[in-house]
């Protein structure tokens, strides 16, 4: 797993490339919890080139949506390729999250 980071627009941006797996979603959850720890109230995550998610990882989605609630901030997610979003439908995580075509229309 790789995270890019970037501010735009009033939100900061991590394109994920790779796999979250139980391997490494710890690593993720840091990242994630740091961030937010630093202050951003307003992330997109870009699932681009997110090639392969489990559990573990998706509870790190619920875990950073949690707390961008708490501090009444939004938390987007966007371009993500069909296998991914498949799992988000059958999860269930379609209807927690919110998820945009493009990076663009999740600033908007």
């Amino acid at each position: 797993m790789n995270l890019t980071k970037k501010n735009t627009n009033g939100f900061c941006i991590l394109s994920i490339e790779g796999r979250i797996d139980t391997t490494n979603f710890n690593e993720f959850e840091n990242e994630i919890v740091g961030i937010i720890g630093g202050g951003e109230t307003n992330i997109i995550l870009n699932c681009k080139g997110l090639n392969y998610i489990s559990s573990s990882g998706l509870r790190v989605f619920l875990i950073a949506q949690k707390k961008l609630m708490a501090l009444k901030g939004k938390l987007h997610l966007c371009e993500m390729q069909p296998t991914i979003k498949e799992i988000f439908d059958i999860s269930g995580f379609s209807t927690i999250f919110k998820i945009f075509e493009t990076e663009e229309e999740a600033m908007a």
